[in-house]
């Protein structure tokens, strides 16, 4: 039975938190815009045993700051489709290519936050790229040759994607410095709750969580 009792603590309070962790104290200002991340510890959890593992791809109601880099690997129509909507189209004959090379396969697999993929060619790119995209999290999606690509890739570019891997302390962005705090917090919160709703004893998994920004000091949420 799960335990969904992290909201002790309010919204309110979540969006005060985010403010302290943007405020000068504890993020100086950069010359860039930093990113916003929620750190999470687990405890009592076994993440040797891979069904453990958290490793999910999550929407933000109010997106990254930054849309998330999508690319597509894809055949015909559904290749002419992506090209208006994603950042990188790969064909079948680029797939060969990037299997013969791996260092441009890395450069590939980092360009972009998320994949998707024509379905039949997911095979394919199992036995060509799996070594390179799957440790990175980054293997491709299957999509219908015939889907409407462009309401999965705006989806996408709202998402990220949170993975614990056999860590019991992992991150994830949830926003970006300018954007209002009220907005990152709806962010935090519904991270929060999927971890939550993964974990075996819910919130009593979770033996802490802080958010802060890409160079400034982490602020206790939980």
């Amino acid at each position: 039975m799960h335990c969904y009792c992290l909201l002790a603590m309010t919204s309110e309070e979540i969006v005060e938190t985010v403010k302290k962790a943007l405020d000068e104290e504890n993020n100086k200002k950069r010359k860039f815009v930093q990113s916003v991340e929620l750190v999470i510890n687990l405890k009592d959890v076994d993440l040797q045993k891979p069904q453990n593992r958290i490793d999910e791809e999550i929407e933000l109601p109010k997106g990254r700051g930054r849309p998330a880099k999508i690319g597509v690997f894809a055949s015909g129509e559904l290749a002419f489709k992506a090209k208006d909507v994603a950042d990188v189209v790969i064909t079948p004959e680029e797939i060969k290519e990037l299997a013969e090379d791996k260092k441009k396969a890395k450069q590939v697999a980092e360009s972009c936050d998320f994949f998707l993929a024509e379905a039949p060619l997911m095979p394919t790119i199992g036995r060509s790229l799996g070594r390179v995209f799957a440790p990175r999290g980054k293997m491709p999606k299957p999509i219908p040759p015939d889907a409407d690509i462009a309401p999965i890739v705006e989806k996408l570019r709202k998402s990220v994607r949170v993975r614990s891997k056999d860590r019991p302390t992992f991150h994830c962005l949830v926003g970006r410095e300018d954007m209002p705090p009220e907005d990152i917090a709806e962010n935090v919160e519904n991270v929060l709750h999927r971890v939550e709703s993964k974990l075996e004893r819910g919130r009593m998994n979770i033996r802490s969580a802080y958010i802060k920004t890409t160079m400034g000091s982490a602020v206790r949420v939980i």
